[in-house]
């Protein structure tokens, strides 16, 4: 029975073989009657009334399987010259990294360049804009001049110079495009501080909190570069970042770790009388450098002996009443010198390389400048000329004398109370190894002004970076200024311009020239409105 059902099974499959095979011959016949004429050629197939028959249709398809073996062919030499080409310029990247890096101790990160320039060109350009722009070296400069200065920011303000008449030396950034600039700047750097190749697996992430502060400064045939400080992992531990935007896609340029736990500032301060501002710089200094700081050494350079043991006397009840031994007192005989003074201050120094800081005892200075001195400065490499921020005559400003607040609310940066002192190189921060090599002051300048200036251009001649840039930590104080018969006709003009400089605002000014104007324009209504009255 089984034998029966196996046989009859393979019969049906047979017949179903055939039927199928005869089908098929049919719908051929059809197509073959139904194509309209010429299609045949167009398509590459024997008409059906060729003499070739099947032979033609096996020898079309033949020549369309060489004609797919031909295009794949093509296709697959295309991809491996493709990929030759991919690995040559692959290589040449490298060798143009590799090239950089030879010269350079640190390298770009990842840049997206304009698509239609080589990988390679475009790096040597990026390259060449991050030299001139004064990053890993200075650029020797003919005069003060064409120092180009930079601009200061924190999360919620910038201090900018060039502010002009109608414009706050302090400002929330209005322009969108400012404050989305330095926006973008301040996330670029917390996304590489933040970034797994760079943090450790212990590190806390970094959020826009830990930002302290920021410098930029735009030159226009270069691109915009900015230094950007963060709180460390520990007390005294800053992150810094230098980022370079060459007028397109922002680039990490450096990482550093600092450390300035034992970064000692040596301030020196040259004096001759001045007791009773003596007596207030040394409050400052108690509150700021020993309670807060506690990393700095005080040394004064005293002319003359009028008044000597007054301002000894204020050092040594410091000392005893704070426990401060770090300071240094040095008399020199002889009429004032500025540049003598601080000369002489800076050599004294017997220990290690120090950072000094040449400060005047009119000066105000906050904690937050003395890190800003150190992070600004590097021996060998930069050093730092603040900008500071100088205060206009508060008997000015306030009316009259019972009016005017205790010092530290006047020291407010607007406008109408002060104005950055652009003009004025005295206050400054660099490493002592650095003011001897360039060769310290000209000690031929004698009394006011000059010597200042003359040791900045020498800086901006040399190869060491110049940090210039407004810090909203360090003020001038306002006091009123004698220039004396004995500077010369040059020195005379530039300490009266600095006297009117320091007086008031420009508009402030204006009402106290034209004061005589104002009362009588008010005597002429009063009067009018009297006659009304009667």
């Amino acid at each position: 029975m089984m034998m029966v059902r196996r046989g009859l099974l393979a019969w049906v499959s047979r017949v179903g073989v055939l039927l199928v095979l005869l089908c098929c011959a049919v719908s051929v016949l059809y197509m073959l009657a139904c194509t309209p004429k010429g299609n045949e050629e167009q398509l590459g197939l024997p008409r059906p009334n060729s003499p070739t028959g099947k032979e033609g249709y096996q020898a079309v398809l033949q020549e369309w399987e060489e004609q797919h073996r031909n295009y794949i062919g093509s296709l697959k030499r295309q991809i491996a010259q493709l990929k030759e080409e991919l690995q040559e310029r692959s290589e040449r990247l490298r060798n143009a990294h590799a090239q950089y890096h030879a010269s350079e101790p640190v390298g770009l990160g990842p840049e997206r360049g304009a698509a239609e320039k080589p990988q390679a060109d475009l790096l040597a350009f990026l390259h060449s804009q991050v030299d001139k722009a004064e990053v890993h070296a200075g650029v020797k400069l003919a005069t003060e001049y064409a120092a180009v200065p930079f601009d200061s920011f924190t999360l919620q303000k910038v201090y900018q110079l060039e502010t002009g008449l109608t414009r706050h030396p302090e400002e929330k950034p209005v322009r969108k495009d400012k404050r989305d600039e330095l926006v973008e700047a301040i996330e670029s750097a917390l996304e590489a501080l933040n970034s797994p190749a760079e943090s450790s697996p212990n590190q806390h992430p970094y959020t826009a909190s830990d930002f302290i502060e920021g410098i930029y400064r735009t030159e226009k045939d270069k691109g915009t570069l900015y230094e950007l400080t963060f709180k460390g992992d520990h007390k005294h531990e800053f992150r810094r970042l230098v980022l370079f935007r060459p007028f397109g896609p922002i680039m990490k340029v450096k990482k550093e770790k600092l450390n300035m736990a034992n970064t000692l500032i040596n301030i020196i301060v040259p004096l001759a009388k001045r007791v009773d501002k003596f007596r207030q710089f040394m409050q400052n200094f108690r509150e700021t450098c020993i309670q807060q700081d506690g990393r700095v050494h005080l040394t004064v350079v005293y002319f003359g002996k009028e008044d000597m043991n007054e301002v000894k006397g204020i050092l040594e009840n410091t000392s005893k009443a704070a426990n401060f031994r770090n300071f240094t007192f040095i008399q020199l005989n002889g009429e004032f010198s500025r540049g003598k003074g601080l000369d002489v201050g800076a050599r004294f120094w017997k220990g290690s390389n120090v950072l000094l800081f040449f400060c005047d005892v009119d000066i105000y200075f906050t904690s937050e400048f003395l890190n800003t001195c150190r992070l600004n400065t590097q021996p060998g490499k930069k050093v730092f000329y603040p900008v500071l921020f100088s205060q206009y005559n508060p008997g000015i400003i306030y009316g009259h004398h019972d009016a005017v607040p205790p010092l530290e609310q006047q020291l407010v940066i607007k406008k109408e109370t002060g104005f950055w002192r652009d003009f004025g190189f005295g206050m400054t921060c660099q490493y002592r190894s650095d003011f001897i090599n360039i060769g310290g002051f000209d000690l031929d300048i004698k009394g006011w002004g000059g010597e200042d200036v003359h040791l900045y251009r020498k800086y901006l001649h040399s190869n060491l970076i110049v940090v210039r840039t407004p810090v909203r930590g360090l003020f001038h104080l306002w006091h009123e200024k004698r220039c004396v018969d004995e500077l010369t006709p040059e020195q005379y003009k530039m300490c009266m311009q600095s006297k009117a400089m320091n007086e008031a605002s420009h508009g402030q000014l204006g009402m106290l020239v034209f004061r005589h104007e104002i009362e009588a324009h008010l005597r002429k209504q009063k009067q009018k409105t009297s006659s009304k009255k009667t």
